[in-house]
């Protein structure tokens, strides 16, 4: 929506570096200012559809990171994976998943309107009740459950069917899923069954509106329509203007932001950073030039396959691959464009943490090529 008056404006730049500072890219956090769980919340999850790139997100934000933090705060209970915003699994804190998912659940109920042809019939409260009694006697994989409904409801569509077990409740995603170095099945439960405790009743979305901004603004209503899949926020903007920061983007979009949050001269370097696919760096606006520039929008994936992504002065400049034996880690460097001497360095350099960070090889090998093609 543009400004109906002059607010002052933020060029892409200037928005690229507050983004990065919010969103820990700018420099690492580190331990002694934010623990893995503190930036896990700040960050209100992480994208988590497969099972590493939330350790390979923390990796290129906090300084010293070691995956085995991310892996105890799993195994304990502290933080876990399920479906929030956007339909997707995030790995939150145990506190987000009780209190982000009834937040977003409207967006939920929504995406279940898709199915209505194959749940004709379908009782959902009693799906909801048949389900949650099946993944709290033991946890369930997902074809479990599916089969177990359609024992309740033969002549439903069988991927309806999962889609309203995961719409309806809570389900969270059981280790060793998600722990690093371990595999394991998708095996579910609810959140409540899995945290011991009660989900809240649902909460107002002033509070998870400022813990946005704080992660990733200054942004528009749009962009946090994005990121949570909510609808009909502007309201909710418009209450908390009063105590909000407000400027416009380049095009003349409204920008909202909170008073004291770090925005940075435009000339402030970014260092490279090597991200995972699906980051949320990548996923959390409707308009996201303060990182893609438009000719990149469409080179992060192919077909149903995503790449990891690395940003060369804050914007993302190309997509990277790793292939890891024990005895020697390859990382493959796919630039979408020409680097000069000093970023393919820089890039190198970097590279070269994260291959210490997050492999045991004890040898490495960083090259520049193509393999997407």
């Amino acid at each position: 929506m543009a400004s109906k008056t002059t607010n002052p404006v933020l060029g892409n730049r200037a928005l690229n570096r507050a983004t990065l500072d919010r969103q820990l890219l700018l420099r690492r956090a580190p331990k002694s200012a934010m623990s893995v769980k503190g930036a896990v919340e700040h960050l209100v999850g992480l994208q988590a559809q497969n099972v590493k790139p939330p350790y390979y997100a923390l990796a290129a934000r906090l300084d010293g990171f070691d995956p085995e933090e991310l892996s105890a705060l799993m195994a304990s209970r502290d933080v876990a994976r399920l479906v929030t915003m956007r339909s997707t699994i995030h790995t939150h804190s145990a506190d987000d998943c009780l209190t982000l998912r009834p937040l977003v659940q409207a967006a939920r109920d929504r995406e279940l309107t898709q199915f209505r042809k194959g749940l004709a019939g379908v009782d959902l409260d009693r799906l909801g009740a048949l389900a949650r009694e099946l993944v709290e006697e033991q946890p369930r994989t997902m074809k479990e459950l599916r089969e177990a409904l359609l024992k309740e409801w033969p002549d439903a569509d069988p991927f309806a069917l999962s889609v309203a077990a995961r719409c309806v409740l809570p389900l969270v995603q059981v280790t060793p899923r998600g722990l690093w170095g371990r595999s394991g099945q998708v095996t579910l439960t609810t959140a409540e069954h899995w945290f011991g405790r009660a989900t809240g009743p649902v909460p107002a979305p002033d509070g998870t509106v400022l813990r946005y901004l704080a992660a990733f603004g200054p942004a528009s209503v749009k962009d946090m329509q994005m990121w949570s899949g909510l609808t009909r926020m502007r309201e909710v903007f418009e209450r908390l203007r009063p105590q909000l920061a407000v400027f416009q983007d380049e095009k003349g979009v409204e920008l909202f932001d909170l008073p004291d949050a770090p925005r940075p001269d435009a000339d402030t370097p970014a260092p490279p950073r090597f991200l995972p696919e699906f980051d949320n760096l990548l996923l959390s606006h409707a308009d996201r030039s303060r990182v893609v520039a438009e000719e990149y929008k469409a080179r992060t994936w192919k077909g149903n396959m995503a790449y990891c992504t690395f940003l060369v002065d804050g914007y993302l400049a190309g997509i990277w691959r790793l292939a890891e034996t024990k005895e020697r880690a390859t990382l493959t460097v796919q630039a979408f464009g020409k680097l000069t001497r000093a970023q393919c360095d820089a890039l190198a350099e970097e590279g070269e943490r994260m291959l210490t960070t997050m492999t045991s090889a004890t040898g490495h090998d960083i090259r520049f090529g193509t393999f997407s093609e």
